[in-house]
């Protein structure tokens, strides 16, 4: 049986809207594998300028990330779309074991397969150091 990820290329502004928030919801569970599963076996990512091809890859960097990037909270918001191409913007937050606060601006560009699967991911990002008073976003522990 092929992979699938609903909801599929071609997208309308419905089906667009529907897939940013569901990686927002992905992403915001820092669950390395259960994210890894949106792409491809060989999908190709630019994220900063780290460049991974691969599901595992992928998986191996948000271990990482998610190690370092502590209570890593994320907001994304649909800027385009295409058939089969997304276009978002997104902040989020997080702090090192240092204590030190951060959010981070930036875009991503996605590439979908007709399966759903995102298979190309573009992303540019900047960090800015922050006080914990000026976070956005609080979630609860659960």
């Amino acid at each position: 049986m092929m992979e699938s990820k609903p909801p599929l290329p071609p997208f309308t502004l419905e089906t667009a809207k529907a897939k940013v928030q569901a990686a927002e919801d992905a992403w915001n569970t820092r669950n390395p594998e259960k994210v890894s599963m949106a792409y491809t076996e060989d999908s190709e990512w630019r994220n900063r300028s780290e460049f991974l091809k691969g599901r595992e890859e992928i998986r191996q960097f948000l271990t990482r990330k998610w190690n370092t990037e502590l209570d890593y909270r994320l907001k994304k918001e649909l800027w385009s779309f295409t058939e089969n191409r997304i276009s978002v913007k997104f902040e989020y937050e997080y702090h090192t074991d240092s204590g030190q606060w951060y959010r981070a601006y930036g875009n991503e560009q996605w590439e979908f397969a007709e399966n759903g699967l995102m298979r190309r991911r573009e992303a540019s990002i900047n960090d800015v150091p922050i006080q914990e008073s000026e976070r956005k976003f609080r979630w609860e522990r659960v």
